[in-house]
């Protein structure tokens, strides 16, 4: 089946009743969710949006109506789909863990509402004037993927002690936060002492090239972007981690419990939530000025044990104690 470059799915369509004998329907509002990956790996995530709305009052399709705009890694398409979100004067705005959506609705509109989940600071990258009195009509959550990439690289290293270069992957199609990825991970190496290697892909296939160059180069670990796309395409990147026998990290818990061998971030989950939970607040009657940026509090450590005795490593026994889940 054909990947469309994002999919929209609307509210039944009317009864085809004559004109003047139809009722007056009071029209739902719209809710424009987008986010980077595909629908099919952002089930959970949907549902916590779902329940996020659901504490503040809306019901799906009851109460409220929902698009979905799932990008699959094609932003070339952003820049036409905010200039229809516009056209049409959708009700809010949600990029929940995109923040190439989030710049472009942004960019398109100082009207409607945007409710953002930003892995980067919102201030540096112009979303808000400040976390604590947004200033516009965009307001979210900062759920910090950036700022634990010392942490993570650490983790890292702890598990794969011989670990001397560390191949890092990034999308290039989201350049600025590659480019803060990348940063991150360089300034981590140094203090680590770990060669870096860069690899590139924004596509299933260039993954395919990425995982064909470490059989080449061969890296000792793999430190993977946290990035909407990739999660999308975590069973393709555990599969080609396991053939390459390749220890890898990456932000979201959702991406070690397909195989790779560790994650460590903030609670993505629970991001997607606190935006349904604002997102609701603002169809209300909120003010995205009046609500301040809110920051993740849940870190999660996650081991995956199977991992990482197919890959023959000894995890040692204080190191899973410190991890808030271990898979078996």
């Amino acid at each position: 089946m054909r990947r469309r470059a994002f999919v929209t799915l609307l509210g039944g369509a009317a009864v085809a009743w004559p004109l003047a004998a139809r009722p007056q329907q009071p029209t739902m509002p719209v809710i424009a969710f987008i986010n980077g990956g595909a629908a099919d790996a952002g089930t959970r995530y949907l549902a916590a949006f779902r329940k996020g709305l659901r504490e503040a009052g809306y019901v799906e399709a009851q109460n409220v109506t929902v698009e979905y705009h799932w990008l699959e890694g094609r932003f070339e398409v952003v820049p036409a789909l905010m200039a229809d979100l516009v056209r049409r004067q959708v009700a809010l705005i949600a990029t929940p863990g995109s923040n190439v959506a989030a710049l472009a609705a942004k960019a398109a509109t100082a009207t409607i509402p945007i409710v953002f989940g930003s892995a980067e600071d919102p201030v540096k990258l112009g979303l808000v004037a400040s976390l604590a009195r947004p200033g516009g009509n965009a307001t979210g959550v900062n759920f910090f993927a950036y700022e634990v990439v010392a942490k993570q690289l650490g983790l890292l290293q702890e598990l794969v002690p011989k670990a001397i270069r560390i191949a890092v992957l990034i999308n290039p199609r989201t350049a600025i936060s590659a480019e803060t990825t990348l940063q991150a991970v360089q300034e981590a190496a140094r203090v680590l002492r770990l060669e870096v290697q860069v690899l590139k892909a924004a596509t299933p296939v260039e993954i395919d090239d990425a995982f064909a160059s470490l059989s080449h180069e061969r890296a000792d670990a793999l430190f993977i972007q946290g990035d909407g796309f990739y999660s999308s395409r975590r069973v393709q990147l555990a599969t080609l981690a396991m053939r390459e026998r390749m220890p890898a990290s990456n932000v979201s818990r959702e991406m070690a419990e397909a195989g790779l061998l560790m994650s460590y971030g903030t609670n993505i989950v629970d991001m997607f939530r606190q935006v349904g939970v604002y997102s609701g607040g603002i169809l209300k009657g909120a003010k995205p000025v009046d609500l301040p940026v809110m920051q993740s509090t849940k870190f999660e450590f996650v081991i995956n044990l199977q991992t990482a005795r197919a890959l023959r490593l000894d995890v040692p026994a204080t190191l899973l104690a410190r991890a808030d889940e271990v898979i078996e």
